[in-house]
């Protein structure tokens, strides 16, 4: 198992842990930010993450990887590669999560869900009602990171090689906004 000393000098030494004033893909403000896609050009640390990953579900039978476009593309198909088995995505057509581009789920199919960044899960939950909704079983969530802390719950296993607690505000009561010292910024990729 991946030690949290060897994920977190992955994620500084790319450059991927940042300080400011963040408007989340939730929403939500934060004075922290993981960027997860500084991380993912780099196929050697992507390839070690997704292995360690891929190692906590490897007895688990899982015949495909789907992950939510933008930000689980890239891990679905490393964590795909490394259990041998079909990678694929979600993407939103008219603001909905949806399969498309010939990809489909086999009713009764052994799907684990996969994520860069989870926050509060909306996207991880909305590409859990696809899977289900085409009568795949969801047996897992993996994501490189859960920031947090571990209170997301999606009622099946959940596995994140780093757990972060970072605190996150409600625009009407984020004190960086009050304090108007930090312009906020929208790095994630539903913006």
């Amino acid at each position: 198992m991946m030690s949290k000393e060897r994920a977190e000098q992955i994620f500084a030494t790319t450059g991927a842990l940042l300080e400011g004033h963040f408007l989340l893909s939730s929403g939500r403000h934060s004075n922290r930010y993981i960027q997860c896609a500084s991380v993912l050009q780099y196929p050697c640390y992507t390839e070690e993450l997704a292995e360690e990953l891929a190692s906590r579900f490897r007895n688990d039978n899982v015949e495909v990887v789907i992950g939510p476009a933008m930000g689980g593309i890239i891990v679905a198909y490393e964590v795909a590669r490394k259990l041998g088995v079909k990678g694929m995505f979600c993407e939103r057509e008219n603001g909905e999560m949806k399969l498309r581009r010939g990809f489909t789920v086999v009713p009764g199919q052994r799907v684990l869900v996969v994520e860069d960044v989870i926050t509060t899960g909306g996207s991880v939950r909305e590409v859990i009602q696809v899977v289900r909704e085409e009568g795949g079983a969801v047996i897992g969530v993996a994501a490189l990171v859960d920031r947090s802390g571990g209170k997301v719950d999606f009622g099946v296993r959940t596995e994140s090689v780093l757990v972060v607690d970072i605190e996150t505000f409600e625009p009407d009561n984020c004190p960086l906004c009050k304090a108007g010292k930090i312009p906020l910024v929208k790095p994630g990729s539903r913006y």
